[in-house]
């Protein structure tokens, strides 16, 4: 896996070996591999390189990014280097890291010193907030996906059904043949990890416990459309439907899990429709499915669900890095299954992974809004592998 390099390397290498200019911040989920495409990047470096992690430290520690800073600039003179680069991972961490960052930045492009800034973060809010306000025109963003079927058949040798089953986390694929410790390192390592440290430290919630259901509700309903009312009914202690909306959005800005809204040209209809729940990984909605993938596969009903889910999971992690929005449609009894919008440009997307399946909805999404494309994934139209190894960038 070491070996494997992601196309995100090339980029981040390209970017620090140019002239210093802007600071370079690598964005996106838990455990898709930052750190390791980083560490691959500084290995191939011919400069020197600092590597800190502000993972351990306390988040009220604001003097500690200066010491990372200090500790580089001390170096660049002990030993007469021209040039450093710095790198902090987890930087969202740390109580207002943008403006301890901006005061180190500024003062190193004052006296001349060329010290090339790599962040790191996992939670993109925080790291939009602080870049927006305090950063701004001193940086630039290198936003990561999960990762995609491509990624995980060429490294690991996945098959379609697999990563429709398995999703792409690289440190779980290893761990596919024993369903306990997958599902495990899952729960523990993503799930946990992002709900507690991501979400928990750093915004007041009055009902953690319901944001943990809230999730797990919604990740096994994956691809499907659930109105919070009726989500309201199987939660504990459930508040109300706005307490719902917004703890979807935070499972969102961590890369967890999203709540699509219905496509429609007026907006305030738009933000008052019933969410279809789409996670970003299906190894997400795997924890939550009893049956195992010889089962799952069998299952027609089943795996039409996980199929949709994981076309799904593809197009909202790709919408991430291409800045593109993801909707579905549904009008009475015609529905679309995604609806993709850039600039304008207005694609339908509907999954099939049987025949059973009818597309009379694609038919009357096209009268009604007149997509630039429409096209059918799956059964009778273009096939899955062929749509989950195209550049989604094609399709606008």
């Amino acid at each position: 896996m070491d070996m494997y390099k992601r196309a995100e390397y090339k980029v981040i290498k390209s970017r620090i070996e140019e002239p210093r200019r802007f600071i370079q911040v690598v964005m996106g989920a838990r455990q898709i591999g930052k750190s390791t495409v980083v560490r691959q990047v500084l290995g191939d470096l011919v400069l020197p390189y600092r590597f800190f992690s502000a993972d351990n430290v306390p988040a009220t520690n604001g003097l500690w990014i200066a010491d990372c800073w200090n500790a580089v600039r001390s170096l660049m003179k002990v030993n007469g280097w021209l040039c450093c680069v710095l790198v902090i991972d987890e930087i969202q961490k740390i109580q207002n890291w943008s403006e301890a960052v901006k005061k180190e930045w500024d003062d190193d492009t004052a006296n001349g010193r060329d010290i090339r800034v790599l962040l790191l973060g996992s939670s993109r809010v925080l790291q939009e907030r602080g870049m927006s306000e305090s950063l701004a025109g001193r940086f630039e963003e290198i936003r990561m996906s999960h990762w995609s079927y491509g990624e995980m058949r060429d490294c690991f040798g996945f098959t379609l059904d697999q990563y429709m089953f398995y999703g792409g986390y690289p440190g779980a694929a290893s761990l596919v043949s024993d369903d306990d410790r997958f599902q495990q390192y899952i729960q523990s390592s993503i799930i946990d990890a992002t709900i507690n440290k991501d979400i928990l430290m750093d915004t007041p919630i009055s009902k953690p416990a319901l944001l943990r259901q809230t999730f797990e509700l919604g990740a096994a309903y994956s691809g499907e459309i659930l109105s919070f009312t009726k989500m309201l009914g199987s939660l504990q202690d459930a508040g109300n439907t706005s307490t719902l909306a917004g703890y979807v959005n935070l499972l969102n800005d961590s890369g967890l899990l999203c709540g699509l809204q219905k496509f429609s040209i007026d907006m305030a209809r738009r933000r008052a429709s019933i969410p279809k729940f789409q996670v970003y990984n299906n190894a997400l909605k795997r924890v939550f499915i009893p049956n195992s993938f010889e089962q799952a596969v069998s299952d027609r009903k089943e795996w039409g669900r996980i199929f949709e889910s994981g076309v799904g999971a593809y197009l909202v992690s790709q919408a991430f890095v291409n800045r593109f929005e993801v909707f579905y449609w549904r009008d009475r009894n015609e529905e679309v299954d995604f609806i993709l919008r850039k600039q304008g440009k207005i694609v339908a997307v509907e999954v099939k992974s049987n025949a059973e399946k009818n597309t009379s909805g694609l038919e009357a999404f096209k009268n009604k809004f007149r997509p630039s494309l429409s096209l059918v994934v799956g059964d009778g139209g273009m096939a899955a592998e062929d749509f989950m190894t195209m550049d989604i960038r094609a399709l606008f």
